[in-house]
Order: C-alpha cells, then sequence, then structure tokens
C-alpha cells in the first residue's frame, strides 16, 4: 500500500473545511486535482472516505477513522521539522495562535512586537475568537496553539497557565458604591450590571462569581464582545460592570477610584492552550517565557486569589 503525505494533507484539509473547493484553495491546487488525488487514495486503500452524496461532504465511517490517523501523521512530519530546527538552533515555521477577544485588546500589545523581534522568522498568525471556537480549530489543526480562560476540562486539550488576573467591578460616579474601597463578593450589584453577550467566557465567569441570573443592566437589546463598550456604556448610563485586570489598567488615573476591589480575591487564569498532539514545543516554551514576561510580575502568583470557574 502505497500513499503520500500530500494525499493525508488532501482529506485532512476536505474533512476540515467539509468542501472540496474551499479545500483545494487552501491547500493551494485545483479542485480536479485534489479530487483525483483523493480518488486514487480511495482505491489504494479500498474503502470510500468521504459521503458526496451530502452537502457538505462529511467523512464515512471508515474515512473518519482514517482522517484521523492522517492528522496524528502529519503531526509526526512536524515534529522531525522540530527536531530539525532544534539542531540548527533557528525558530522558523509558522504559529497558529487564537486569542480570546477579551485578552486580545489588552495583552497583544504588550507581547507580539517583542515575540516577531526575538522570532524573525517565524510567522505569527493571531486570530481572534471565542474560547468554543479555539477549542474546534484546535482539534482539526486550523490553530496549534490558543490564549484562552481556564480550567476548560476540555478532552485532549492542554493547558499551560501563564498569570492570574484580578477580577475588579467598575462602578458609575454617581453609583452607591463609588465611594467604597472595596466590595465583598455578595454585593456585587444584580440589577445594574452590564454583562458580555453569551459565548463569550467572561460572561460565564461574571454569572459565577455573583449569582446572577443572567439579567441586569438590559434597558435595550444589545450584545457585546467589547469589553470597552460595557466601560463606555458604565460611563455614560450608570450601573457597573466586571473588568480583568489587564483590562482594568487602561483605566485613566483620575478614574482609577471607581475600580473596587473584591473580596475574597477573584481571579481569572490565563493559559497557552494546545492539543495533546501539538509538535513545534520550542515554539510554545518561547512564547509562554515571552507572555510572562511582558505581564506585571504579581501577576504570575498562582496563589493570589481564588480561580472563578469559567463554566
Amino acid at each position: 500500500m502505497h500513499f503520500t503525505f500530500t494525499q493525508l494533507e488532501y482529506i485532512v484539509a476536505v474533512d476540515t473545511h467539509r468542501h472540496f473547493v474551499t479545500a483545494a484553495e487552501r491547500c493551494h491546487v485545483t479542485q480536479p486535482t485534489l479530487s483525483m488525488q483523493i480518488k486514487k487514495l480511495e482505491e489504494q486503500l479500498g474503502v470510500v472516505l468521504f459521503d458526496r452524496t451530502r452537502q457538505p461532504v462529511v467523512p464515512t465511517d471508515a474515512g473518519r477513522a482514517i482522517i484521523a490517523q492522517a492528522r496524528n501523521i502529519l503531526r509526526e512530519v512536524e515534529k522531525i521539522e522540530e527536531i530539525i530546527q532544534e539542531v540548527k538552533s533557528v525558530l522558523s515555521g509558522e504559529l497558529r495562535l487564537g486569542i480570546i477577544p477579551t485578552l486580545a485588546p489588552y495583552l497583544l500589545p504588550r507581547f507580539v512586537g517583542t515575540f516577531t523581534r526575538a522570532y524573525p522568522q517565524v510567522h505569527l498568525q493571531v486570530r481572534e475568537l471565542l474560547t468554543e471556537d479555539i477549542v474546534a480549530q484546535l482539534r482539526t489543526d486550523q490553530l496549534d496553539a490558543g490564549l484562552a480562560v481556564t480550567p476548560l476540562q476540555e478532552p485532549s486539550i492542554l493547558e499551560r497557565p501563564l498569570f492570574y488576573e484580578d477580577l475588579l467591578l467598575y462602578v458609575h460616579p454617581d453609583h452607591p458604591l463609588a465611594q467604597q474601597p472595596g466590595i465583598e463578593a455578595h454585593e456585587v450589584p444584580q440589577e445594574d450590571l452590564w454583562l458580555l453577550a453569551e459565548g463569550h467566557c467572561f460572561r460565564n465567569q461574571t454569572l459565577n462569581l455573583c449569582g446572577h441570573t443572567g439579567a441586569g443592566a438590559e434597558m435595550f437589546s444589545y450584545e457585546s464582545g467589547s469589553l470597552e463598550t460595557l466601560r463606555k456604556m458604565v460611563d455614560t448610563e450608570g450601573g457597573s460592570t466586571l473588568l480583568p485586570e489587564l483590562a482594568a489598567l487602561e483605566v485613566p488615573e483620575r478614574q482609577r477610584y471607581r475600580l473596587k476591589e473584591i473580596t475574597p480575591r477573584p481571579v481569572r487564569e490565563v493559559s497557552l492552550i494546545y492539543s495533546r498532539n501539538f509538535a513545534k514545543e520550542r515554539l510554545l516554551t518561547r512564547l509562554t517565557e515571552i507572555i510572562r514576561q511582558a505581564v506585571p510580575a504579581d501577576l504570575l502568583d498562582e496563589a493570589r486569589g481564588t480561580v472563578v470557574r469559567v463554566r
């Protein structure tokens, strides 16, 4: 039995995108070329890999098992490339990184320039995605790693904790809590709390922290994935919202009195997450080091507070 790595790449691409034309575009070949190679592989194996009568195209039972093994084989090839780079003491290639929206504007500017200058031969490709999308793309090898809030407890996904952010309450100047130095967790207001849209892990942490029912300052139908937008809604419309520490550092000095520490001290754990079969170990280690150096040192202390559940 003979097959090529290219054929394996083609069947993985079709499984990932569930469309022959899109898979061909991503593999930089024509659709007839990709289809011909997959058909040839099916003839060599003596099984049909894809049910072409369905749209989007789906793998057969045999196809699912073979494609899973193809992904493992391609990961092992990546590990060989990693060994070669290690021998040559060179880091190069592509690193596809996902990052959640409540981290991206506050964390990316802190480390991305340092990383790209330190490793100019590495093409860092960053995508801003919700946690569920990052996990899904890690499993289908569309991403190499992700920056997300943990613990997630996802099968086959490993978590490497990076730092721990305080969760702070941000209030309007006329809010009843505005003059208090800090508050107890049970005092976090439910009736005027602005929340992120469904699907954001920080929304879940907010609800878990204060036992919120999900109803709050919803005077009109509005969904946001932006912490900055929620902060400005508090400024103009009143109420309060929770901010993680890196976002809170963006609050102007004259408004810092409106940030309230919460007791007992809640924190969110930020981690680098990746597939169990991740091949680019050296890249992961270097990225971990640079991110940890880029955040305030006190955020590295795991014991600084109690991690709030994401789910």
